[in-house]
């Protein structure tokens, strides 16, 4: 499964971005797909991630969105209300029912300046 990412940039503080990551190849049933961050010097962690219901880190709540478009296997991230906080690299993550595949993006920066 190939994961490609787009829609990071560089913005200003209170602005928004949308982040895409269309999924292809040999798709078997999906079972969450989500986005992840890593900002310098800091772990990866989960921003927000769809499993049947959604769930979103407590410091994106009521500022991102996440939805998914099955008819494309591509799933968004909304992000509004940007702070310099959130600058990181992105990833968008695709795992397969029963662990059948697990795949990650390349990346995509996004940059709020304060």
């Amino acid at each position: 499964v190939q994961l490609a990412e787009s829609g990071g940039g560089l913005v200003q503080a209170g602005g928004s971005l949308r982040l895409s990551c269309a999924a292809s190849g040999i798709i078997f049933s999906i079972a969450a797909m989500g986005w992840y961050r890593q900002a310098p010097g800091k772990q990866r962690e989960l921003v927000a991630i769809i499993r049947g219901t959604t769930n979103y880190a407590d410091s994106v709540k009521g500022r991102f969105t996440i939805s998914r478009d099955n008819a494309k296997n591509t799933v968004y991230l909304q992000m509004n209300s940007l702070k310099p906080e959130d600058t990181a690299v992105y990833y968008c993550n695709v795992r397969g029912v029963a662990g059948v595949f697990d795949s990650w993006g390349q990346g995509t920066q996004v940059t709020v300046s304060s």
